[in-house]
C-alpha cells in the first residue's frame, strides 16, 4: 500500500494535532463564541484572532492555557474553505512545554463546542477531513457493500491525522452498546479516533476488506489500523483486542492498546509541518516575557548572521589577495620559447607543391653537375625552310 499523505519525519510527543471538517454555516462564528465561553470559565488564559489578508479564505485563531495547572500549551486553529468539499477544513495543532498527557483537556473542545446538534450547526465540526460520512464522535457503521467497505477502510487508513479503530460486534448490542466507545476514552485520545463498526454478519466481509492493510479483526474484538508507513514498534498482534464488551463498561484492554499505539513514533501527516511552523514562527498571542525572549532570540540570530557575513567577507578578501599575488607572479615569469615547427608536406597547398617541383627542374640549368655536357656550347642549327633552301641554291649558281 502506498500512502503519499505521510512522510518519515516523526511527530513529537509534545504535540497534539487533529484535522477535520465543519459542514455547517459560519464556523468562524462558532469558534469565536466557544473561545469567549472558555475564557470566561477560566479554561483559557487568553485567545486572539490574528488578521488575515483581505482576499484570504483562511481564518486563524490562537489560544493559550495551562494544562494540569502548570504546563503552558499554545494552540492554533486554521479554517480553510475547500471548494471541492462541503464546508470548511480545519487544522488544529497544540504544543505543550512537556510531553502530552492523555488526561489533559482535549484542544478540540477548547475551540469547538463539546455538545451541539446538527440543527444549530455547532455539532458539525467533527467530520472526517477527506472521507465523506465519517465522524469522530459517533459510531460509523461500515457499508453493506463489500467493495465500498474495502474502499472506505483503505481511504480512512491513509489519513495519518486520525487513529482508525475497527470493532466487530459479536452480537447485536443493546442501546448502551450502540453508543460510541470514544466517550469512554481519555480526553487526549477522544477526538482523534474514528470508530468503524461491523455487524455480526459482516465478520468475513470486514476481514476481506482489511486484507490489503495486512490486519484482521477478531470475532467480537477490535483492531487498530496501521498508517503507511507503519510506525516503528507497531505489532499486529499487540494492537488488536480479542474481546470488546459493548455493555457500557470501560474497555480497559482497548484503552491500553490505544495508549500504546498513540505513543508510537508515527509518521508526520501531510500539512503538519506547515501548521507547526505557523504555530512557532507566526505566533502573536505572547506575554511580555515571551515578547522579551523573542526579541532576545532575534538579536542572537542577527548577531550570528552578521558574524557569518563578516567571516564570508574576510574569506573573500583573502582569496582575492591570493589571486592578485598569483597573477603578478605569473606576469613576471618569462614564458619558455616554443620550438619552431616546419610545416609538413602534407600541410602544403597544391600550388606550393607545384612551385617546388619547377624549382627542382630548374636546378640543373643553373649549375653544371660533374660528368655532364656543357649546356653553354653552340646548339645544333635548326633545319631551314624550303624558300630559304631555294634562295641559297640560286646564289650558288
Amino acid at each position: 500500500m502506498s500512502n503519499s499523505a505521510t512522510d518519515r519525519a516523526p511527530v513529537s510527543q509534545t504535540l497534539w494535532a487533529a484535522r477535520g471538517r465543519h459542514t455547517g454555516p459560519a464556523p468562524e462564528d462558532v469558534v469565536r463564541r466557544t473561545l469567549r465561553e472558555r475564557h470566561r470559565s477560566g479554561d483559557l488564559d487568553d485567545f486572539s484572532e490574528p488578521p488575515a489578508p483581505g482576499d484570504s479564505t483562511h481564518h486563524v485563531f490562537e489560544a493559550r492555557w495551562r494544562a494540569g495547572g502548570a504546563v503552558t500549551v499554545r494552540a492554533r486553529l486554521t479554517l480553510v474553505l475547500r471548494p471541492e468539499r462541503p464546508g470548511h477544513e480545519w487544522t488544529l495543532v497544540a504544543e505543550a512545554e512537556q510531553p502530552w498527557q492523555e488526561d489533559w483537556p482535549s484542544p478540540a473542545t477548547l475551540f469547538w463546542p463539546e455538545g451541539g446538534t446538527a440543527a444549530d450547526g455547532d455539532g458539525e465540526w467533527d467530520h472526517h477531513p477527506t472521507v465523506p460520512g465519517l465522524r469522530f464522535r459517533q459510531v460509523n457503521a461500515l457499508p453493506l457493500d463489500d467493495k465500498e467497505m474495502r474502499r472506505r477502510l483503505r481511504d480512512a487508513a491513509r489519513e495519518a491525522w486520525c487513529v482508525n479503530l475497527v470493532v466487530h460486534e459479536a452480537m447485536t448490542p443493546d442501546e448502551r452498546g450502540k453508543l460510541p466507545l470514544a466517550r469512554l476514552l481519555p480526553p487526549g485520545l477522544r477526538h482523534r479516533v474514528i470508530e468503524h463498526r461491523a455487524t455480526p454478519q459482516q465478520f468475513r466481509a470486514v476481514n476481506w476488506a482489511l486484507k490489503d492493510l495486512g490486519v484482521e479483526v477478531p470475532r467480537g474484538g477490535a483492531v487498530l489500523l496501521p498508517w503507511d508507513p507503519a510506525p516503528d514498534g507497531y505489532d499486529r498482534q499487540a494492537h488488536r483486542v480479542r474481546s470488546v464488551f459493548l455493555d457500557g463498561s470501560e474497555p480497559t484492554d482497548l484503552v491500553a492498546a490505544l495508549r500504546d499505539f498513540a505513543a508510537l513514533s508515527r509518521p508526520r501527516p501531510r500539512g503538519l509541518g506547515e501548521a507547526l511552523t505557523d504555530l512557532r514562527d507566526n505566533w502573536t498571542l505572547m506575554t511580555p516575557q515571551e515578547e522579551l525572549e523573542r526579541e532576545r532570540r532575534m538579536v542572537v540570530r542577527y548577531r550570528e548572521a552578521l558574524d557569518a557575513m563578516t567571516k564570508s567577507r574576510d574569506l573573500y578578501r583573502e582569496a582575492a589577495e591570493q589571486a592578485h599575488v598569483a597573477l603578478a607572479a605569473y606576469r613576471d615569469t618569462p614564458l619558455p620559447g616554443l620550438p619552431q615547427q616546419r610545416p609538413s608536406a602534407r600541410a602544403q597547398s597544391p600550388l606550393q607543391q607545384l612551385t617546388r617541383t619547377f624549382e627542382r627542374l630548374r636546378l640543373p640549368a643553373r649549375g653544371q653537375r660533374p660528368g655532364t655536357p656543357d649546356t653553354d656550347a653552340d646548339p645544333k642549327p635548326a633545319p631551314k625552310s624550303a624558300p630559304e633552301r631555294e634562295a641559297e641554291g640560286s646564289d650558288r649558281v
